[in-house]
């Protein structure tokens, strides 16, 4: 839709959904709507719910910030929606916001890649019988949805007792689990902005002992340091793998990988997220911040992908 060159561009922010990150994903759009009216744009949040396609309709926007996190928003579909009614959008496209949201099959691609993950087993909680501990893994290890983000559903078991609650736990849930090897050592992650990958950060969880939903989210829950007191080579190749992940699934824009580095400064890759959290408390702005991009300038930038790619596909159109 082309507007006259004094009207601002309206830009439609989704969040929220019904997912169980619905609580995060509101606090990220809001932050974005505030940050994108104060540069001078239309901003308007809409929910994704029964009457999202209704509100993108009415609304007419010239771009949608994708600030949806979990489910629907991560996993490509809602970017399918934006696809279909031809709405350019921030963040990855279809195909890989639905693979990098899906745990086992992005560690398959690390593993055959030769990019460094933890092993791990995946489990179907589908057939009525809980599983047994497998023989190719050893306690302690880490559980977690294949499909879900922010720390959802994870959990450390470090017993065979703890093993079978959690499955029982799990179960009511999730069809899916991955099982995978706990690896003491610090945690860091990086960001990728473009084409670039940003200073690195260390996370000490101050709650629960590792990075968990409320170690992320809760005032307090973790203390971010940035950026992080690496080795100078340690921190280059952990950037590599971050650019390498980034590039490897498709994304786009941005992203946000995250690592356990052991004792023996060996780096894993954990995961790699899509659509990284922009909170208060998030990561993702202050590796930005260390580098001299306010979250106005991060927003805009993000905007400015967005809008880049619709100029193009329209040039040739």
């Amino acid at each position: 839709m082309q507007r006259s060159p004094t009207t601002k561009e309206r830009i439609a922010v989704v969040m929220g959904g019904d997912s169980s990150e619905r609580e995060i994903s509101i606090r990220s759009g809001s932050e974005v709507v505030r940050a994108l009216n104060s540069l001078g744009y239309d901003a308007h949040s809409i929910d994704y719910d029964e009457r999202f396609v209704d509100a993108l309709r009415q609304l007419k926007p010239d771009l949608v910030f994708n600030a949806l996190h979990g489910p629907g928003g991560e996993d490509g579909h809602v970017q399918a929606l934006l696809e279909y009614f031809s709405v350019p959008y921030t963040g990855s496209g279809i195909e890989a916001a639905a693979l990098s949201m899906d745990k086992h099959l992005t560690k398959k691609l690390l593993a055959a890649e030769g990019l460094p993950t933890p092993v791990w087993d995946l489990f179907d909680l589908t057939g009525g019988t809980l599983p047994l501990l497998p023989g190719s893994l050893d306690l302690p290890l880490v559980i977690k949805p294949r499909f879900q983000g922010s720390a959802v559903g994870v959990a450390i078991v470090r017993t065979h007792e703890e093993w079978t609650s959690a499955m029982l736990e799990a179960s009511k849930s999730y069809s899916q689990i991955l099982a995978e090897e706990y690896l003491e050592g610090r945690e860091f992650t990086c960001a990728v902005l473009g084409e670039e990958a940003l200073p690195l950060i260390e996370i000490v969880a101050n709650r629960d002992g590792f990075y968990s939903y409320r170690a992320k989210y809760e005032p307090g829950g973790s203390t971010h340091l940035v950026p992080a007191p690496l080795d100078e080579n340690l921190a280059a190749r952990l950037q590599m793998l971050a650019l390498s992940a980034h590039r490897l699934l498709g994304l786009r824009d941005y992203s946000r990988s995250d690592f356990i580095v052991t004792s023996d400064n060996r780096p894993y890759l954990l995961e790699i997220n899509s659509l990284p959290g922009l909170t208060p408390v998030s990561l993702f702005p202050d590796a930005c911040s260390a580098v001299g991009i306010s979250f106005e300038a991060l927003i805009d930038r993000l905007v400015s992908y967005a809008r880049a790619r619709a100029d193009a596909r329209d040039a040739v159109a």
